[in-house]
């Protein structure tokens, strides 16, 4: 596999790369497990090359001892030699397959599975910046551009050097001037070839780039929200046309790699037959001169057709072997990736969480990008240093009590929502503490904080699976009367028993098939499955009509029940009965209380509710 395994439009990466000592070492890393298996692949390229040799070396000693000597027995021996020589080579053809495929297959899954998890570890901030096409291409494109590196790549430059060696040396002792002949055409065919093969990479690159925008359109539209904005605003031909236009280019390119691609093979056919005349026409010569016999000659004629192909292929074999391993650069960047949120050293599990959250003069400002991205997965119009150089949050203190429910109130930018996100570890405070239960964050176990904490968004994802299934994912091992009473609880479980396949219904991407009131009863439902001892609610009812919100108000007001709740919202009526009010202004608390107090106050709060009774959100 060459160029073609790399991520289509990146096939630029290869210009100008070089082959770096320590992407070599790291990949044997990777292959290490397979080590046995590599020496066994190897093993069988060599032992087929050596029987490759042998047709031509039986076939001169037919005709230069068995037949001259009219020795049936030998001619039938040297036949059985043949027939098994031939049955050796398929055999160990097999085993190459079989050991080349056990050793790529096993490194794609482990390569894949490494990336798979090392993207689950990566900071919320990656994703925001990140591709997501871009991302999956790693774990797929370049994941297989890195196995080659191991098997087609390894296997074809070690095989043509075998191949390669071994027939030199048997025509060498057959005869070496004939040899030398056969080797005097090579330039007529090597010097076109490299720039044939040249010229075959820059359409290759030219096809990637095209495929890539094909894909990225077809990526793009046919998602939900894509196909619906074509439709709205009536641009199918448009669309079409253009896809119409890049698979033209995508077509036309393929027209003229077939056309180079015959016209080198031809070439490569034409050399030959031009070295096996030169040999024949020669060496009839020296058979008719006495100096080497009709067998030597057939076997020279035989042997020399095996020298051009292996030549043609090591001609460009360095810039098929970077190829490759430029993909093996591209998957460790990913597992290079600096990862912003992990456990400390020591940290300790959150057990049996009673739900105090508290702010310690929280300062916040968004990691940059180099901290938490990698340039070649961000779009190509998002500047490295593009990231606002502000503090989100400046020295933000505030306790919420176990069981407590605070609601945060501001104006859109005023950092509500990243304060939300603290909570569960999402980004890492620049300054000062976010501690629950009296612990720093930072020094409880990830897994068991979050598991700690639900959390209900404005747009609640659903995965593109069953009801069931989604709701199951807060709690796998949830029996089917525990999802119910969580929907029960979440006011959603009529709604769900009204459907013709209930709790087995494929909610569509992004839970598309559902309305937004039920998307919220239902990610209610999974967090309350979840049953966490503190929740966070990001503007769970803004974009909800009046009908809905009451629904799901309904839902919440049962949820909340008992637990430690934060509360992003605009609207008044889902915060004024909270426990307390948080009206943050620009990364500071400006006033905090009850809703009667806030009002008392005749502050901002206040002048908000006045003027319309809520806050922009």
């Amino acid at each position: 596999m060459g160029p073609h395994s790399l991520l289509p439009g990146d096939a630029s990466v290869v210009k100008g790369a070089r082959l770096r000592g320590s992407t070599f070492r790291r990949a044997r890393q990777f292959a290490r497990p397979y080590r046995f298996h590599i020496t066994g692949f190897l093993s069988a390229i060599l032992v087929s090359a050596l029987l490759g040799l042998a047709p031509p070396l039986l076939f001169r000693s037919i005709l230069d001892t068995a037949i001259p000597r009219g020795d049936r027995g030998l001619i039938t021996t040297l036949a059985v030699v043949l027939v098994l020589a031939a049955l050796g080579d398929a055999l160990f053809a097999i085993v190459q397959r079989w050991l080349s495929s056990t050793i790529g297959e096993g490194l794609i899954y482990d390569l894949r599975v490494a990336l798979f998890d090392k993207v689950q570890r990566m900071p919320v901030a990656f994703f925001t910046r990140t591709q997501t096409g871009a991302l999956i291409s790693r774990l797929n494109n370049d994941v297989i551009g890195a196995q080659s590196a191991v098997t087609s790549t390894l296997g074809s430059v070690v095989s043509n050097v075998v191949v390669l060696l071994t027939t030199l040396a048997a025509m060498v002792v057959l005869e070496w001037r004939l040899t030398a002949l056969s080797l005097v055409v090579l330039p007529l065919f090597i010097i076109p070839a490299k720039r044939v093969g040249v010229r075959l990479g820059g359409i290759a690159r030219e096809q990637m780039e095209l495929n890539a925008e094909m894909n990225t359109q077809m990526s793009e539209r046919f998602n939900v929200a894509g196909a619906i904005i074509v439709k709205l605003f009536g641009r199918r031909e448009r669309e079409v046309s253009t896809f119409a236009g890049r698979a033209a280019g995508v077509r036309n390119k393929g027209i003229q790699s077939a056309v180079y691609g015959r016209v080198f093979f031809v070439a490569l056919g034409f050399v030959g037959a031009i070295g096996a005349a030169a040999i024949y026409g020669i060496g009839a010569h020296l058979v008719v001169s006495g100096d080497i016999s009709n067998g030597t000659l057939v076997a020279m004629a035989t042997l020399v057709a095996r020298i051009y192909q292996p030549l043609t292929g090591l001609t460009n074999a360095r810039v098929e072997v970077i190829t490759a391993f430029v993909s093996f650069d591209r998957v460790f960047e990913v597992l290079d990736a600096p990862e912003a949120v992990t456990d400390r050293l020591g940290a300790v599990d959150l057990v049996a969480p009673h739900g105090e959250v508290e702010f310690d003069n929280v300062v916040f400002r968004y990691p940059a990008a180099a901290e938490v991205s990698i340039a070649s997965l961000e779009s190509a119009g998002v500047m490295a240093g593009s990231d606002p150089d502000t503090d989100v949050l400046r020295g933000v203190t505030l306790r919420v009590a176990a069981g407590e429910t605070v609601a945060v109130v501001g104006s859109s930018g005023s950092g509500k929502s990243t304060m939300a996100s603290l909570v569960p570890r999402l980004y890492d405070v620049t300054s000062g503490a976010v501690r629950v239960d009296g612990t720093d964050v930072r020094d409880l176990t990830a897994d068991t904080l979050r598991d700690a904490i639900g959390v209900v968004m404005q747009d609640p994802h659903l995965f593109h699976e069953s009801i069931e299934s989604n709701l199951r994912y807060a709690r796998p091992g949830a029996t089917h009367e525990e999802i119910v009473a969580a929907c029960r609880a979440a006011r959603i479980d009529g709604m769900i028993s009204a459907l013709p396949d209930g709790y087995s219904t494929v909610v569509g991407e992004r839970g598309y098939r559902m309305s937004g009131g039920e998307k919220q009863r239902i990610a209610i439902a999974r967090m309350l499955l979840k049953d966490p001892a503190i929740i966070v609610l990001d503007e769970a009812t803004s974009h909800l009509d009046n009908e809905n919100e009451a629904l799901v108000q309904e839902a919440l007001d049962a949820a909340l029940h008992g637990r430690t709740a934060i509360v992003i919202a605009h609207r008044l009526s889902t915060v004024r009965d909270a426990d307390r009010i948080v009206v943050l202004d620009a990364g500071v608390i400006a006033e905090q209380g009850t809703h009667d107090e806030l009002m008392g106050l005749d502050g901002m709060y206040a002048a908000q509710v006045r003027a319309g009774g809520s806050f922009v959100s």
